[in-house]
């Protein structure tokens, strides 16, 4: 009897270690969103080959600008954020900040050189250690166009009915603050989601509202070696792993 109570006690401990082992952490090495940028922009999409716009799949230079030449977008009104690439959050950062005492009351410490005090981002940015490094989780980030980027705003993803286009042939479409994305990466954004939510408990990035489209996107749309060598890449540099993304790539394999 008291062989089995120690094996069973030495079971139960092994259990909660590998649970701990394999729990998601998130990013904590990387607080500066503008590193981050600069990590993504020259190693992880510094090969031309991958160097493609998230939502339009558009090519782009090394000086973030982007390659007309055949390329899906169209900007009737040719805005100077259509020419340029930025660095888009899969999930909003208002997701997460917009929780957070800094985002909505300020901070004594968040006041301009003209003394006047601040909120939003601005202040969640300088004040939130939590938050800085939220904010700058590669996992996260991926290069959009900037006017594509601006117009999806904090929107929430959704399925919107029709195929209105506004972005020349570039499949994506906003309609009553939702942004539909093409099918080809629906499941690059549930993956994501799964993982900022795992990686960052408490602000319930998955929800009951969008946790059963995130699940269907996952299905119809497999990861792929980009996806999967991506992630690779980013672990190197944010040394923390995306479990979601392993145990989908390493299936793959």
């Amino acid at each position: 009897m008291k062989k089995l109570l120690i094996f069973l006690i030495f079971s139960v401990a092994i259990a909660v270690f590998v649970f701990a082992a394999e729990q998601q952490k998130g990013n904590t090495e990387i607080n500066s969103f503008s590193k981050s940028k600069k990590f993504l922009d020259k190693v992880i999409y510094g090969d031309e080959k991958v160097r493609k716009t998230f939502y339009c799949g558009c090519s782009y230079d090394r000086k973030q600008k982007v390659i007309a030449e055949g390329c899906s977008y169209f900007d009737a009104k040719n805005h100077s954020r259509s020419k340029r690439v930025e660095w888009e959050h899969i999930v909003p950062a208002a997701a997460f900040g917009g929780q957070l005492k800094e985002w909505k009351d300020g901070d004594p410490q968040c006041v301009d050189s003209k003394g006047k005090r601040f909120k939003g981002r601005n202040c969640a940015s300088k004040m939130n250690k939590q938050f800085q490094f939220m904010q700058a989780d590669m996992y996260n980030l991926v290069p959009a166009i900037g006017k594509v980027n601006a117009d999806r705003s904090n929107f929430d993803y959704g399925e919107i009915p029709g195929e209105e286009r506004a972005y020349g042939n570039c499949d994506f479409e906003i309609k009553n603050n939702t942004a539909e994305p093409r099918e080809s990466i629906r499941g690059d954004i549930a993956r994501t989601y799964f993982y900022m939510d795992s990686a960052y408990p408490g602000f319930g990035i998955v929800n009951d509202k969008n946790r059963k489209m995130l699940e269907a996107w996952d299905k119809a749309d497999p990861v792929d070696e980009w996806e999967c060598k991506r992630a690779a890449e980013i672990e190197k540099i944010q040394k923390n792993q995306n479990l979601i993304l392993k145990e989908r790539c390493n299936k793959r394999i």
